[in-house]
């Protein structure tokens, strides 16, 4: 990794450290700490999602045009504003506002931070870049949890402002590293030829005109809410109510979640790199699918109570594995399928795409968890299969190079070395 790489890595590991201090313990804080009751609490956590569906639609025509530095930096702050009015909210107004600010700055930064990478990377190193992101995402928020789940201390509210103070500070970390990093090329729409300027001030309807794009979207919305939408509410749900895990299991099974994502992530790497994308997101679809049907073994298997504890930890950390196989290769090919001058654009509309499956899974996926144990299994079965169907079909419409990057390196040291073979031939 070149120097700005290493900054824009460095910075988002930070962040996630600081984001692993607090989301744990959001709900427990407005709910309990504060005794703002539960209809808030839920009610804040909608509007820290309702904030990110908000912005985000506006978000990459400003990355394009403006450069992703400044939204970067523009969203820590104001994520760090929100963190701070969150740890001496009182009222439902101060948290409200606190979680409207904290879930769009925080929102704002992930397609801006997408963009740096591909700006600072070549073709070659995208899918590396993304994975080593990841992989830092994940050891940031698990040593955060870790460490705040040390600190926290619900008859002292005065550790929880700790908690959002030391989140607060990891955001300006993230903007004062962001702010140093020299991009290697700062040029934005307005300085592109007519042409290019003009497809990317199409937005919206050129991105939707874009058939492997479209696939890719509603391909990621499947993957996010069968998995990412269920770890907080319906598996949780599920296991507690069908499975009988105790609550403090749940947390050891999100660590072992983490666990597998950050010991195999670069062996992961090494396996997928190589190999076709939609191949591998559609192996994603079948080791989920087998998540399910352990965790249906966990709540309807009539096995003991060790076994059912086992087996839905064995659900998450399966579900770590599919992730850390998703990291190289989903945010990558969305940066490979963007024209330049519309990174930003698309980037954004991937962050959208996630965020409306992390808003619409735990509404369906909490009350089925918790009430309708077998229908909930078959239904995420049913779409951990989708997904691979559904990854095969998004293959047929890249091309082989999108597919397989590795071909587009292949072809180039061929086309090196046959200029010198035909000259020693004569």
């Amino acid at each position: 990794m070149g120097a700005a790489m290493r900054r824009i890595q460095a910075g988002n590991a930070l962040s996630a450290f600081g984001l692993g201090f607090t989301v744990p313990y959001l709900y427990v804080y407005v709910a309990q700490v504060r005794d703002l009751g539960a209809g808030t609490a839920g009610a804040v956590l909608a509007v820290f999602a309702m904030a990110a569906l908000v912005v985000l639609p506006f978000t990459g025509r400003v990355i394009d045009r403006r450069g992703p530095l400044p939204v970067v930096v523009g969203g820590a702050v104001l994520a760090a504003v929100g963190a701070v009015g969150m740890g001496v909210a009182a009222s439902v107004p101060a948290a409200g506002l606190s979680a409207v600010l904290l879930g769009a700055g925080t929102a704002v930064m992930q397609p801006a931070l997408a963009t740096m990478i591909v700006w600072c990377s070549e073709p070659s190193a995208r899918t590396r870049a993304f994975a080593t992101q990841f992989f830092l995402q994940n050891l940031g928020l698990g040593i955060g949890g870790l460490i705040g789940g040390q600190i926290v201390d619900v008859g002292r509210p005065g550790s929880f402002t700790l908690l959002f103070g030391i989140e607060a500070a990891m955001f300006l970390v993230l903007a004062a590293v962001a702010g140093t990093v020299r991009l290697p090329r700062t040029s934005a729409t307005a300085s592109l030829p007519k042409e290019m300027a003009a497809r990317a001030g199409g937005g919206m309807r050129a991105l939707l005109g874009h058939r492997a794009m479209v696939q890719l979207c509603v391909l990621g919305f499947v993957l996010f809410f069968a998995c990412y939408g269920q770890f907080e509410s319906g598996l949780a749900a599920y296991g507690t109510e069908a499975a009988g895990i105790d609550p403090s299991t749940l947390g050891v099974a999100l660590a072992a979640n983490t666990a597998v994502i950050v010991v195999a992530q670069f062996v992961v790497l090494r396996l997928v790199e190589r190999r076709r994308r939609s191949r591998v997101v559609a192996s994603v679809g079948l080791i989920w699918a087998l998540a399910w049907i352990i965790a249906g073994y966990a709540g309807l298997g009539h096995g003991s109570q060790t076994m059912a504890t086992a087996a839905f930890i064995s659900t998450y950390a399966l579900f770590g594995l599919g992730e850390s196989m998703l990291s190289p290769t989903v945010a990558p090919l969305v940066a490979d399928l963007a024209p330049d001058e519309m990174v930003g654009q698309y980037n954004a509309a991937f962050a959208l795409v996630k965020q409306l499956a992390l808003a619409v899974g735990p509404a369906v996926g909490g009350p089925m968890g918790a009430a309708l144990h077998g229908p909930y299994i078959v239904t995420f079965v049913l779409f951990s299969l989708g997904v691979s169907v559904l990854a095969l079909r998004l293959g047929r419409r890249l091309t082989p190079v999108q597919d397989q990057p590795s071909l587009a390196y292949t072809s180039r040291v061929v086309a090196v070395h046959k200029p010198e073979a035909v000259t020693a031939s004569y």
